[in-house]
């Protein structure tokens, strides 16, 4: 068994350098001990962010579909906001679902990840200031982002359900920032 080592092995490594090899995490396809535990515990704490994740995205895509589908309607209740000249808003709505809907992919699929998170906060706070001048101007607006859904909630309640949103998308942008130990074979769901 020695001799079939040695010969497996690099330079005529021993046995001894095989087990070395099975140490190292770098080394090893199948992590033991400690580096399987830590792996465990990061996949059960990404969970729960994943499916932040997810719901945000859909939540993205969803009503960035709504406003490809009557981009007109989205061009009326931009103008509606009375802060942007006409031919912007018409430009905006045509423009603005899509990039939605590309940040929402974005947050999903965790390609151009942090990319389409600071978008998505960007685009949710500035629909927050846009909002809340609005409605110190005295202009009683509707949202339009979930369809007719959406004409049902109290201007508190859109208030509430977009810090929601920003909060939600801040946390994900500060955890997906925080250095985090690159542990070996770790599922695309987890990464």
């Amino acid at each position: 068994m020695s001799s079939f080592c040695k010969a497996a092995g690099k330079n005529g490594s021993s046995l001894r350098d095989e087990e070395n090899f099975a140490d190292n995490p770098h080394l090893n396809p199948l992590p033991q001990g400690e580096a399987d535990a830590k792996r465990r515990v990061r996949a059960t704490t990404n969970i729960p962010w994943r499916i932040v994740d997810l719901i945000i995205g859909a939540l993205f895509i969803y009503a960035g579909i709504l406003k490809v589908l009557d981009p007109m309607r989205f061009a009326i209740d931009i103008d509606n906001y009375k802060t942007v000249p006409w031919f912007i808003g018409v430009r905006l709505a045509f423009y603005l679902p899509w990039l939605e809907i590309l940040c929402g992919l974005a947050l999903i699929t965790r390609k151009l990840y942090l990319g389409g998170l600071s978008i998505l906060a960007a685009l949710t706070s500035i629909f927050i200031v846009a909002s809340i001048v609005a409605k110190a101007r005295g202009l009683d607006i509707t949202c339009g982002c979930f369809g007719h859904a959406s004409k049902y909630l109290s201007f508190a309640g859109h208030l509430a359900l977009d810090f929601t949103i920003l909060a939600a998308l801040l946390v994900l942008i500060f955890s997906a920032r925080q250095p985090s130990e690159v542990l070996p074979r770790q599922s695309v769901l987890f990464r």
